[in-house]
């Protein structure tokens, strides 16, 4: 059952020229970050913890984005469940990964982007680019797999290692015709044997991509996997709102 949301009482316009707008939708909480008259729509799940970095990530994105654009984020707090595509044993720590992710897809495509046209008309019609950073950019690469919704894929540093997830990209073709990968330079030179593969792994993911058609890149940032996560992840959406044709 879809809740009907409840703004909250603060509706504002950020320091750069973009409005924000606070939500609740079937329990999630929501943030709404809009130009005054959005060309595209970017869908980000994050945790607590990104909410700290929204603002420079958005502030990135408003200086530099070839189009304006309307930015809406939910939080996701049971992370290794909700964004993972399949189950699959821990890969670091104790906590193992579920296959919440098609519930995740469900509640995007069913409830939030309907919701958004609904209450914001200028929002309905428009391109939508899914993307987000570690396994959110790997629930994205999977989302443009499996849904003909969105125009871009925007992963920066996606858990290619993530077990299964190669003979998966090996086998399918994506439904998204426009996907941006990234990874850390430092992000390989782990002692953490499955989580070692993961230059190989985002350089056979291109190469598969190239291969298959698809518009693709690969950018590589220096530092490990922790470094500027708000900075890549505006660069990722930003190279996909580029890629989108002008028509579109």
């Amino acid at each position: 059952m879809v809740e009907r949301p409840g703004l909250t009482d603060e509706v504002n316009v950020t320091g750069f020229g973009v409005r924000k707008e606070e939500f609740m939708l079937s329990g999630r909480s929501c943030l709404l970050l809009s130009a005054e008259a959005p060309e595209v729509i970017l869908v980000e799940p994050v945790d607590e913890n990104d909410l700290a970095f929204l603002d420079r990530e958005t502030r990135c994105l408003a200086e530099n984005s070839a189009r304006p654009f309307a930015l809406v984020t939910f939080i996701v707090r049971d992370w290794n469940n909700e964004l993972a595509p399949w189950k699959a044993a821990p890969v670091f720590g104790k906590e193992p990964f579920g296959e919440g992710a098609s519930g995740t897809l469900d509640f995007i495509e069913d409830e939030l982007l309907p919701y958004l046209a609904q209450a914001n008309p200028f929002l309905g019609g428009l391109p939508v680019i899914v993307g987000g950073y570690s396994l959110a950019a790997l629930f994205a690469l999977w989302a443009g797999y499996v849904s003909e919704r969105f125009a871009a894929v925007a992963a920066a540093s996606p858990l290619v290692w993530y077990p299964g997830w190669m003979d998966f990209a090996r086998n399918n073709r994506p439904l998204a015709g426009r996907i941006y990968l990234s990874l850390g330079d430092a992000e390989e030179k782990t002692r953490n044997k499955v989580m070692a593969t993961v230059g190989a792994r985002v350089r056979e993911q291109a190469g598969l991509l190239s291969g298959q058609g698809i518009d693709c890149t690969l950018e590589w940032n220096p530092g490990n996997h922790f470094k500027d996560a708000d900075l890549r992840t505006a660069k990722a959406f930003l190279w996909a709102i580029g890629s989108l044709p002008s028509s579109v």
